[in-house]
């Protein structure tokens, strides 16, 4: 009788922990399954580098974000225009004076959700626009805090005034910089498969121009795509 009780004492307490177990695999699985969701939730900026608030630059910038937004639901984008935030010339000797209203840009930039950025610069005597130049001296700070733009992923808008009109090189100009950030560089992707993209501003109107449109998107969906797929490494 005794050992009748035993042998089912420990049935009883082998089927309980064998639950607690079970129980224990699943929590750790859907535990799993929900980090690596959450790893893959990434934030894309947009950078309109026109001294234009809302124009051309902002536009295109903006159909890259909507692209981007539409790879998938862990995409969240954001736009930022430069123009009035005062930045002015970048000192390296004297960065506390210099910097202003790049300061507040500081931590929005380096935060570790933002997997990927669209700047968009306007073509001005077949370069970027002086506010773009000033705003990527000011990233000498991001570059001196451990690389804070490490891995990040980059596409690059260019809008000028002709349909050959520099917009290829103040994307490379653009992405000189950006490599010495250690940045991941994508171009517009398939099917145009570009530097970035290239719109034409006809008269403050880029909606006319389907082939730059089309070049917009297929660079917000690029660098949406790549940040996603590089969202579970570590930096």
């Amino acid at each position: 009788m005794a050992s009748d009780v035993t042998r089912r004492a420990f049935l009883g307490a082998a089927g309980a922990a064998a639950a607690a177990l079970a129980a224990g695999v699943t929590a750790g699985a859907a535990g799993a399954e929900e980090g690596a969701g959450a790893a893959k939730a990434v934030k894309i900026l947009g950078i309109s580098a026109s001294p234009r608030k809302g124009k051309t630059t902002a536009a295109a910038v903006t159909i890259a974000l909507e692209a981007a937004k539409g790879v998938g639901p862990n995409i969240e984008t954001q736009l930022i225009e430069l123009a009035g935030l005062g930045i002015g010339v970048y000192d390296p000797g004297n960065e506390a004076a210099t910097q202003g209203g790049f300061k507040d840009l500081i931590p929005v930039l380096a935060d570790a959700k933002v997997g990927g950025l669209i700047l968009g610069s306007p073509v001005y005597f077949g370069n970027m626009s002086s506010l773009c130049k000033a705003f990527l001296d000011h990233c000498m700070v991001l570059r001196r805090q451990d690389f804070a733009l490490r891995n990040k992923v980059a596409g690059v808008v260019a809008v000028g005034s002709a349909r050959n009109g520099g917009q290829e090189l103040v994307i490379a100009s653009i992405q000189a910089t950006l490599m010495s950030h250690e940045m991941i560089l994508v171009g517009d992707g398939q099917p145009t498969a570009h530097r970035g993209a290239t719109l034409w501003n006809q008269k403050d109107d880029i909606a006319q121009d389907e082939f730059g449109v089309a070049t917009a998107k297929n660079l917000g969906r690029r660098v949406a795509e790549v940040a996603l797929g590089a969202a579970g490494g570590s930096r």
